[in-house]
C-alpha cells in the first residue's frame, strides 16, 4: 500500500513540476526566498505550498490544475519586504495583487487564467471576485495556508519557552 501511494505522489509530484519549471527555476522566482511572508515562512515557500496545493484541488475537480499551478505560484510576487514600512506604497493587503500581477506579466507570459489568479487572490478583501473556477479554489487555498502558517508560528512561539534543567515540559 505504501509503496503505490509512493509512485502515486511521485507521479503526482512530477506531473506538478512539469507545470511550473519554467518559473520556480528563474532567478527572480527564487529571489522570493529573501521575503518573510508569514511568521517565519518566506514568501517563495507560502507560493509553493498555495501552489502545490491548488494543483492538487483543481486536479481533483478535473479544472484547469496546471493554470491553477502556475498562477498560485506567482500570486504573491510583489518582490519586497512588506513587513518593512516603505518598502511599498499603500496598504499592502490591499495593493499586492495588482503588483503581483504586473510582476509576473513583466517576466513570464501568462494566459487569463493565470492572470485572473493573482489579481483576485485577495477577493474578498480587494472586492474584485474571481472570474474562474481555479481563481476561486486558488483563493481559499491561499486562506488556508496562511491561516496554518500564522497559527504554526503563533503556537511555536508560545510553546518554545526556555525550561530550566531537570524540568519537565
Amino acid at each position: 500500500m505504501d509503496f503505490v501511494r509512493t509512485i502515486k505522489n511521485e507521479k503526482l509530484l512530477s506531473s506538478y513540476n512539469n507545470c511550473i519549471s519554467d518559473l520556480i527555476e528563474t532567478e527572480i522566482v527564487q529571489s522570493m526566498n529573501q521575503y518573510i511572508q508569514h511568521g517565519d515562512i518566506t514568501c517563495l515557500d507560502h507560493c509553493k505550498n498555495v501552489s502545490l496545493k491548488s494543483y492538487k484541488v483543481c486536479k481533483l475537480l478535473n479544472l484547469d490544475y496546471k493554470s491553477a499551478a502556475r498562477g498560485a505560484l506567482l500570486h504573491d510576487f510583489f518582490l519586497y519586504d512588506w513587513h518593512i514600512p516603505g518598502s511599498h506604497v499603500g496598504l499592502h493587503g490591499f495593493r499586492h495583487s495588482k503588483i503581483s500581477l504586473k510582476n509576473a506579466e513583466k517576466y513570464f507570459e501568462l494566459n487569463n487564467k493565470e492572470k485572473d489568479i493573482i489579481s483576485s487572490h485577495m477577493w474578498p478583501l480587494t472586492l474584485r471576485p474571481p472570474r474562474f473556477k481555479e481563481s476561486f479554489v486558488v483563493s481559499l487555498v491561499d486562506k488556508f495556508c496562511s491561516s496554518k502558517e500564522i497559527v504554526s508560528h503563533m503556537f511555536n512561539k508560545c510553546v518554545t519557552v526556555p525550561f530550566k534543567s531537570g524540568q519537565s515540559r
